[in-house]
């Protein structure tokens, strides 16, 4: 556990049992232990409902292989005519061999790509990529973008001068629903 269960259990829960013990070792009532187990029992359901909480809340450990991917603008962060448009527009690849694919696009016809590869930050815990684009920049294109872990999935932001944040989540290109 944590350094304020410890705490609770040196400065409450270790004195109220041994007072708990004591009164029933000189009492012999039943109800003295029912009370003790009580307490006992609410301290390991908080235990066990806290456990299961960070099981279903806890951000997971990202991997390479996690980051590896096609990624397609993340129109729920930003709804609305501007996010539409350029989900149809851009999307990009990181692949298992470190390329970086960037597509310009109009729906599902790829109008552009610009290559380039993937370096991945030692620096950091969780994988970070830094960007090396081979041809000429597009406003889009980061060479660091802005990495961000959310419970169960993560994005990346890339800033445009043009557009501003330009949000990327990992899925795959399907038209929209208009």
């Amino acid at each position: 556990m944590g350094f304020g269960f410890n705490l609770l259990f040196i400065f409450v829960l270790a004195p109220v049992t041994l007072v708990f013990l004591v009164t029933w070792l000189i009492s012999r009532k039943i109800i003295v232990v029912k009370t003790l187990g009580l307490i006992w029992l609410i301290v390991f359901g908080m235990i066990f409902l806290l456990e299961i909480f960070h099981f279903f809340t806890a951000k997971k450990e990202l991997t390479r292989d996690d980051i590896y991917g096609s990624y397609i603008i993340d129109r729920t962060k930003y709804p609305g005519k501007q996010a539409d448009w350029q989900y149809d527009h851009f999307r990009f690849e990181i692949t298992k061999d470190n390329k970086f694919i960037f597509y310009k696009t109009d729906g599902g016809k790829i109008n552009k790509c610009r290559k380039g590869t993937v370096k991945f930050l030692a620096a950091y815990k969780v994988p970070r990529v830094l960007l090396d684009v081979d041809t000429p920049g597009y406003h889009i294109i980061n060479d660091k973008p802005t990495f961000y872990r959310t419970t169960g999935s993560f994005y990346y932001v890339f800033h445009s001068p043009k557009f501003g944040n330009v949000f990327f989540k990992k899925g795959n290109w399907k038209p929209m629903d208009k």
